[in-house]
């Protein structure tokens, strides 16, 4: 057994961590944030889907987190697993991966393999990457190894983790896979080689764009339906029913997470960049899925018009702002978003979340109702973004003055659906 450092110790560094503690490997988790490596180092998780006790288990297994890039000299396997997020102008923000990438190739044991786990455009491994790694002379497959393997992590996922989800591996060279391939088969019970590090790399930007493409096509659908009065969730349900052919997204107030809205952002960079080309229906996606958030918004407004009131000034109360249910993890969440709309339009807006007790809008960070029955009688409109399995549906339905549900799954003649 050897020495692995994942940088990032996060939603993926931190499963990835605990999975190799569990077959023997001695594990470093390197990341920036001081706070964090201190709580680790206690054993205490800020991930959803690893406890306290289980980040002991793995200190206990030889787990150690560190905020020391000189750390990285006694690693056989560093694995690169730090944000990929979005930039203000919407391209991507590559500024964490250059910057692990350079702290790596600074202090790079020789003959180590590097895998860049974190999601990116085609090509950065190749020319990001590989450049830094052989600078002062290194030599790929001598000095070091290179591969790009797209994690994978679903959080709160019950049926899927990191172990029984297939692995793709991209080698920079058929060597350099091969050790990958290699490494990851130890807690991995199946792996998938690609031809090279690109189509390793392409192949994650594909999955999270098929479901970016038609999450837009049924939120567009779910509009026209409304303006057509037919209901949108029965439609799927119909077309459920077709047992070959067809597989069911669903509508809602927008998409979140750490890959649906980022990933297709960096495959239309990359082709406008190097191409020159639009890639239309990743744009068009993006165009839809963006102002889910606002035409949510122009829901609660029609049910309050309704209601002879005006938007401005009128309460209205959020459930679930994270981004799926069952998990605290906010990132992207469009419930995020539909708050700051709602604050900008003049409502009173506040929301309950039992797993997220705070969120951040715009420069403040707003506190989770205390009392959710109490918080439900207030308010002129309860609007259901995440559907907990915490929340007691039933009794949310029978105490408010109006519902608006964009999860389709609460009926009563005072809910209006997405």
């Amino acid at each position: 057994m050897g020495t692995t450092i994942i940088l990032g110790q996060g939603y993926v560094g931190l499963p990835l961590a605990e999975a190799l503690t569990e077959v023997g490997e001695t594990v470093l988790g390197f990341d920036v944030n001081q706070r964090l490596v201190d709580h680790l180092n206690s054993g205490k998780s800020h991930v959803d889907d690893i406890s306290d006790a289980g980040v002991a288990k793995m200190i206990s297994n030889g787990y150690r987190a560190t905020t020391n890039a000189a750390d990285i000299a006694h690693a056989d396997t560093v694995v690169i697993c730090v944000p990929t997020p979005l930039n203000n102008t919407g391209g991507p923000d590559m500024s964490y991966v250059e910057s692990a990438s350079a702290m790596v190739a600074a202090n790079l044991k020789p003959g180590a393999l590097v895998i860049l786990e974190s999601t990116t455009y085609p090509g950065t491994t190749t020319n990001l990457l590989r450049p830094l790694l052989e600078e002062g002379g290194r030599e790929l497959d001598k000095d070091f190894h290179l591969a790009f393997s797209p994690e994978r992590i679903d959080p709160g996922n019950q049926k899927f983790n990191i172990r029984n989800t297939p692995k793709i591996v991209g080698g920079e060279s058929e060597q350099s896979g091969k050790l990958a391939t290699s490494f990851y088969s130890r807690f991995v019970s199946q792996i998938h080689e690609t031809k090279g590090t690109k189509e390793a790399e392409t192949a994650k930007l594909l999955e999270n764009t098929y479901r970016h493409v038609n999450i837009a096509l049924i939120n567009e659908l779910a509009m026209f339906c409304n303006a057509l009065g037919i209901d949108v969730w029965e439609v799927v349900k119909a077309a459920s029913s077709k047992p070959y052919g067809f597989q069911a997204f669903y509508p809602g107030p927008g998409v979140g997470g750490h890959c649906i809205p980022v990933d297709p952002a960096y495959l239309s960079f990359e082709v406008k960049r190097r191409l020159g080309a639009d890639f239309r229906f990743i744009e068009t996606a993006m165009d839809i899925n963006n102002g889910m958030p606002r035409y949510v918004v122009s829901r609660i407004q029609a049910i309050l018009n309704r209601d002879g009131k005006p938007l401005n000034g009128s309460k209205v109360l959020l459930l679930g702002m994270t981004y799926k249910p069952d998990i605290a993890d906010l990132r992207e969440s469009p419930s995020l978003e539909i708050f700051e709309i709602l604050l900008e339009e003049g409502v009173q807006a506040t929301f309950f979340d039992p797993h997220a007790t705070s969120a951040r809008i715009g420069a403040e960070v707003k506190q989770s109702e205390p009392d959710l029955q109490a918080a439900i009688a207030e308010n002129d409109v309860v609007v259901l973004l995440q559907a907990h399995k915490a929340f007691d549906l039933e009794a949310i339905v029978a105490n408010s003055k109006s519902v608006f549900d964009t999860r389709g799954i609460l009926s009563g003649a005072n809910v209006e659906r997405l």
